[in-house]
């Protein structure tokens, strides 16, 4: 079995390389409402294959595409669902997230943050892909750092993973890729896609539960 550890040695070097390169794909605009939800078979945290399906099956689902396990962005949204959790019960929603990493490293995150409901595994970024997301600018991403990083050189990669590693949370996977956040009604349709615009974009959780008690 291939330890998490191991994985994360694996996702860092592709975050490097894909610092490095800078984004390569367009950033997507995400589904429209009304669009058929891709249903997908995805590894869950345990390595169980699920069908997205199964969260909008008899209920809506709340489909939250994460960012990757090293930024800081992924660890605030899950802080806030917690505290927002129960709401989105209330509101009928069955909450699910996909990230990229395998299921090894998907299960140490959930465990680490807390996180109450699966973790789905798109380390290809298939679903990513089906659901509109693509890869951010580098405005979106990196607007608030110095300007050393704009053009993303490989040192400064390199400086910053060392740094962020030396904190416990290195840089891992894609660094460009975008997030969003979907309700999907029990029909399996689009109700709404929350589309961030920057990394710390969060959905206010009424926007949320109020498309879901609209279904």
């Amino acid at each position: 079995m291939i330890l998490a550890a191991e994985l994360t040695v694996a996702a860092e070097a592709e975050w490097l390389d894909g610092w490095t390169a800078g984004p390569t794909e367009d950033q997507g605009s995400g589904l429209s409402a009304g669009a058929k939800a891709p249903d997908l078979a995805l590894a869950d945290h345990t390595g169980k294959e699920r069908l997205l399906s199964e969260f909008w099956a008899g209920q809506s689902a709340l489909l939250m595409f994460w960012r990757h396990f090293g930024c800081g962005c992924g660890v605030a949204r899950a802080e806030r669902l917690k505290t927002e959790y129960k709401d989105y019960l209330d509101a009928g929603l069955n909450p699910v997230i996909v990230a990229q990493g395998e299921p090894a490293r998907a299960a140490a995150y959930r465990t680490e943050h807390g996180l109450a409901c699966p973790v789905l595994c798109d380390p290809d970024h298939v679903a990513y892909r089906a659901y509109g997301i693509g890869q951010w600018a580098v405005e979106r991403i990196l607007s608030e750092a110095p300007p050393v990083f704009w053009s993303h050189p490989r040192e400064v990669g390199v400086s910053f993973q060392n740094d962020r590693r030396a904190q416990g949370r290195p840089p891992v996977d894609d660094p460009w890729r975008g997030v969003a956040e979907f309700v999907i009604g029990p029909g399996g349709l689009v109700r709404l896609c929350y589309f961030y615009q920057y990394c710390e974009d969060f959905p206010p959780p009424g926007v949320l539960t109020t498309a879901a008690r609209l279904i």
